[in-house]
């Protein structure tokens, strides 16, 4: 069992930053690709960024490519989730996920741990 707890959401404007944790307790962290998705009122759950075990690979999605980074500390079992130039529309909750996959895949279905999420919230 892995459990994970995000932080770091908040009211940002336009062209703001905010940097998103995700702390985990449980099982070796290391040995989990970290994921983070979003989800905006009214719609469909997307993926946004996942980093493998060992942060060799990382994928983004196209909307936020050049402008998020994840990164990951295996020492301090927490994975982040940089945004920068934030646009309104990455307004959601952002929950970060743990999955057994060894690769940074974007389906949901390959993360088995999911975190309760937190809000981000970016004025325009």
């Amino acid at each position: 069992q892995v459990q994970l707890v995000e932080s770091g959401g908040g009211l940002v404007q336009a062209g703001g930053s905010l940097r998103l944790s995700c702390a985990a307790s449980g099982r070796t962290f290391s040995g989990f690709t970290m994921g983070w998705f979003r989800q905006a009122p009214g719609k469909e759950r997307e993926f946004v960024a996942a980093i493998s075990t060992r942060d060799d690979l990382t994928n983004y999605a196209d909307s936020v490519k050049g402008r998020f980074t994840i990164s990951r500390d295996n020492a301090k079992n927490t994975a982040y989730l940089q945004m920068n130039s934030l646009k309104s529309e990455d307004t959601a909750v952002y929950s970060c996920a743990a999955g057994g996959v060894l690769a940074p895949v974007v389906v949901p279905g390959a993360y088995t741990y999911w975190g309760q999420g937190t809000q981000v919230t970016v004025s325009a």
